[in-house]
């Protein structure tokens, strides 16, 4: 069989836009306006503020980066790490569930920092960049595919780190043999995150990504600095250290015919992946039952599901990132507030009577069939018993956002002016979107990000 490694590193180096079906190219537009517009949400969340305040200043310096959605300027790879902890703070970035985790924002942020930055001594093209993306995309979920992460793992910060380094290193040029010594560094730079921190609402979770992004610029420097990793990184850390196996099989399946930016979802819901199915089940049965509209009508709401979301039982969860891990809470402030947007994860949602009484009402248990059909399928079944005793059920086989039941492109439009506009006016947003859009026609990636605040 083929050299991983070698594979990969091929791969990377070799990879031209030219090479890039139009498919391919527009989808990795869509990933990245998504990453973009999860960043500028986030940076206007209390937490990101209070961070980029601490790692970040009011004047530029050396390879300083104006931070997207604000007035402050910081170093490279803070930037990077201060843009992947903003795009994951509200829970709606994109992600690719046969990596089980979210590979555009572990990757996004370490190439935006880079090309804000004075770092490289050039210009880069918007095809340049979006090669280097989806080279680092395509790599990160190949490994997150192939691995089968610990249980007591969060995919946050762990496979990430390989695929924002080696997108790095194709902006930079290097040849096969540094990107091959890049693969068994960086993956050496993996985070030892905690799936406890999501389930208990320990905000520490939310740099993970961010770390990822930051790492890459340390594997970077290691590099230029002669340093060596293991004769197989990859293989040590994910296939024995926080991984019980590593299938190359999956990881090299179709390299470079297939592209994992196809496989990726896009996220409405404001909240884990996991609560997805059970909201998008009990959408349907709120637009066809009003009587849900006034939830004094409802006994009880029973949900079925996969093993993974069943484990987000938490009625009353401690702070609002627990809340995004918790499917009761998911649908009380659902059905409470008729949206499960940013809104109904934020503010006072969490101290709202009224969805806490009916949080305490629902029930999930796992369904063990749901749960053999991972990860192809992600199901749910919502039954919700009126209070005069009739039964209102209904069950999907997938969530709403992925390859087989796609978003339009309106309403992943509407998700980022909703988000953009938390940090940029109208106009600002109308520009970058539009800019964004037709990213490959330009020849300096860096001024679509040079905005101009009021």
């Amino acid at each position: 069989m083929t050299n991983r490694n070698d594979a990969l590193s091929n791969f990377s180096v070799n990879m031209q836009f030219e090479d890039l079906h139009q498919d391919v190219v527009e989808r990795a537009k869509l990933i990245i306006i998504d990453c973009v517009g999860a960043i500028l949400g986030g940076v206007a969340e209390k937490d990101a503020i209070a961070l980029i305040n601490l790692r970040s200043q009011k004047i530029p310096g050396a390879d300083y980066v104006k931070i997207i959605g604000t007035e402050q300027w910081a170093e490279k790879s803070q930037a990077a790490l201060l843009y992947g902890t903003a795009g994951t703070v509200l829970e709606m970035d994109e992600g690719h569930q046969f990596a089980k985790g979210h590979p555009g924002i572990h990757v996004l942020p370490a190439i935006l920092s880079m090309v804000q930055s004075n770092w490289l001594g050039r210009k880069v093209s918007g095809q340049e960049f979006l090669t280097a993306f989806i080279v680092g995309y395509d790599i990160a979920a190949r490994i997150g595919a192939g691995s089968k992460l610990k249980h007591s793992m969060h995919p946050h910060g762990t496979w990430g780190v390989i695929g924002a380094s080696v997108a790095i290193g194709k902006l930079l040029g290097l040849n096969i043999t540094q990107t091959k010594e890049l693969l068994n560094i960086s993956s050496s730079l993996t985070t030892a995150t905690s799936r406890k921190t999501m389930l208990e609402g320990g905000t520490v979770r939310n740099i993970y990504a961010g770390l990822s992004n930051q790492m890459a610029f340390l594997a970077i420097d290691l590099i230029s600095a002669n340093f060596t990793g293991e004769n197989d990184g990859i293989q040590s850390v994910f296939g024995s250290i926080i991984s019980d196996e590593l299938n190359d099989e999956v990881i090299l399946d179709h390299l470079g015919q297939n592209f994992e930016v196809m496989r990726n979802y896009f996220k409405l819901h404001a909240c884990c992946r996991f609560n997805h199915a059970t909201l998008d089940a009990l959408w349907t049965l709120m637009e066809r039952h009003p009587e849900l509209h006034d939830t004094d009508n409802i006994e009880s709401i029973d949900v079925e599901s996969y093993n993974l979301a069943a484990e987000l039982n938490d009625p009353a969860p401690k702070n609002m990132l627990a809340a995004k891990f918790s499917i009761p809470f998911a649908v009380a402030t659902t059905l409470i507030n008729k949206t499960s947007k940013v809104e109904s994860f934020s503010g006072t949602a969490l101290s709202d009577s009224d969805v806490l009484k009916v949080a305490k009402k629902v029930h999930i248990t796992e369904n063990h069939l749901m749960t053999a059909s991972l990860p192809d399928f992600r199901p749910a079944k919502v039954s919700i018993t009126l209070k005069i005793g009739k039964v209102l059920s209904h069950e999907v086989a997938t969530n709403k956002g992925d390859w087989r039941s796609p978003y339009s492109p309106d309403e992943l439009k509407e998700k980022f002016f909703s988000l953009a506009v938390r940090s940029l006016d109208r106009e600002q947003t109308v520009c970058l979107y539009n800019n964004l859009t037709y990213l490959e026609k330009y020849d300096d990636i860096k001024t679509i990000f040079d905005i101009k605040h009021n």
